[in-house]
């Protein structure tokens, strides 16, 4: 889940939103205020919606803190932290390595839960100290804040502890196999069909309220289950490409006669003579015997078609010194998930400054379902 817009960097990790991200803050607003309507119909219209409104920025301020924690447990483990992305569901920290012990997996997943609970029961001692009284509504706009958002805190921290992988319960369920185990393919795999199962039945639940006439309740707790059930076989998916991965690493994979084209031909030429003909999809740019960029259909596609006669290839291709490459040595798992994360489908292996090879994600794919069909048999 890519970030739509960049907001800053806090202790380093990057936070953004994505566009689905207006759609539950819209709703949360209105939902707010339509709440604070209900039960304070004393206030004016523009107290409820300023309540509103703010409330609606505090909370997703908590559920940035609640991302954070687990982004700075990780990046206290060693683990390189991408970014955090508010989106349609809730919020994501995006870690690029999985966790390599279980201590590390369970303090990951349960610091989230943690933090959310910290923040729900230092709100509510706020509003109490402020004069409220449990189960009493809130006579102030300030003190109805803190309740709310004291409550759903607790409540976000209790939903993520429930073990259904990937929320952060499944994650916490998936060490405490894995210590118990000392497994971790196991593990994950026991805590991928939990949370397929949680996934289910919310679905279930979800359905059962829809025809209950709780239609968008119904919808929305469907909605929530089919994407806990998508990103459970996701996991799966991973587990299973890991392992039929292990030991490979990128020099076992990569490419060494990659082809090469001429910084000065003409990006017509290069489009009819080289891409079109040949059905290969990356070319080293060479100028004066050394390789100074590369050029896939990516790059061409940005160049306005009506320019491809007069531009060269130097001219549209991706340097080298702006080329995220690989070392021979890295392990083919971690060059596929660096493709992902970079959106490209080929890196550069540079070994001491020099460019080894190619790696291609299309080769990496051929590898893995030969392997898959020969696990199959």
């Amino acid at each position: 889940m890519r970030a739509s817009i960049k907001l800053g960097r806090v202790f380093g990790v990057e936070l953004g939103l994505h566009y689905s991200w207006f759609v539950i803050a819209l709703l949360i607003v209105f939902s707010l205020a339509n709440h604070f309507h209900e039960v304070n119909r004393g206030w004016g219209d523009d107290v409820i919606w300023a309540a509103a409104v703010l409330t609606g920025i505090l909370f997703f301020a908590g559920l940035f803190a609640h991302e954070l924690s687990h982004a700075l447990v990780a990046k206290a483990r060693g683990l390189p932290i991408h970014c955090i992305t508010l989106f349609l569901l809730g919020g994501m920290a995006q870690i690029e390595k999985e966790a390599t012990d279980a201590k590390t997996e369970f303090w990951m997943g349960i610091a989230g839960p943690i933090a959310s609970a910290v923040i729900g029961i230092v709100l509510l001692t706020l509003a109490l100290a402020s004069g409220w009284t449990w189960r009493a509504e809130p006579g102030t706009p300030g003190v109805a804040i803190l309740v709310w958002l004291g409550y759903i805190n607790l409540l976000l921290g209790a939903f993520n502890m429930i073990p259904g992988f990937p929320l952060d319960g499944g994650r916490v369920l998936r060490a405490i196999i894995w210590w118990i185990t000392q497994n971790a393919d196991r593990a994950t795999r026991a805590a991928t069909t939990v949370g397929q199962i949680v996934a289910v039945l919310f679905i279930m639940y979800g359905l059962l309220h829809f025809f209950g006439r709780d239609v968008f309740g119904g919808l929305w707790m469907a909605f929530i289950g089919w994407f806990l059930l998508q990103a459970s076989t996701a996991s799966r998916t991973h587990l299973q490409a890991e392992s039929l991965l292990r030991g490979l690493r990128v020099r076992d994979l990569m490419s060494t006669d990659c082809p090469h084209v001429a910084g000065n031909t003409l990006l017509q030429h290069f489009v009819d003579e080289e891409l079109l003909r040949t059905g290969r999809r990356c070319f080293l740019v060479m100028e004066d015997s050394r390789v100074i960029g590369l050029i896939t259909p990516t790059e061409v596609g940005k160049v306005e078609r009506d320019r491809w006669p007069v531009l060269q290839v130097r001219n549209a291709m991706r340097p080298l010194d702006q080329v995220h490459s690989v070392a021979p040595d890295t392990s083919a798992m971690e060059a596929i998930e660096k493709m992902a994360s970079e959106d490209v489908n080929q890196l550069p292996v540079m070994s001491n400054g020099q460019l080894e090879g190619i790696v291609t994600r299309g080769h990496i794919l051929q590898v893995l379902q030969s392997r898959a069909a020969l696990a199959r048999r």
